[in-house]
């Protein structure tokens, strides 16, 4: 799995010019599911999502999680992250997961984020969706498990 995190001052998505969810600030993920994740790559995603410092704390520094930040997180299906990007000038997407398993991955990943009592928004899956943001900082990470 991988997700690509970006800390937002707010985000929204939109499906054929109809707002369906918005976060304010707290922390945008773009997540693919890969056909050979499992429970464990789930789990440990979903781990370091929840707890990983991209908040300042007082002193300026990236010591808070999304949590501790009181921020919110809008999760995304983004299938072409999974893409192999090596070689030639379109990806290939054999990577990505079958979109049954994708989007079984998909709710259990926010599922799981929400009950660790994170506030969490979401896209809706494999739509056409507009995503807006402005990035806090900016700040990007590109996670895996």
């Amino acid at each position: 799995m991988k997700a690509l995190i970006q800390r937002v001052s707010k985000a929204s998505v939109s499906v054929a010019g109809e707002q369906i969810s918005a976060i304010g600030p707290g922390m945008l993920v773009l997540l693919a599911v890969e056909a050979t994740d499992n429970d464990g790559s789930l789990a440990k995603l979903v781990h370091k999502v929840a707890h990983y410092r991209l908040f300042s704390d007082n002193n300026g520094k990236m010591n808070l999680n999304v949590q501790q930040a009181g921020g919110a997180v809008l999760v995304v299906s983004q299938f072409t992250l999974a893409a192999d990007t090596q070689s030639g000038l379109r990806p290939s997407f054999t990577p990505a997961a079958a979109p049954a398993k994708a989007e079984q991955f998909y709710l259990q990943f926010t599922q799981q984020l929400t009950a660790l009592d994170i506030l969490v928004q979401t896209g809706r899956f494999a739509a056409d969706m507009q995503v807006s943001l402005i990035n806090d900082g900016p700040v990007t990470f590109m996670l895996s498990s």
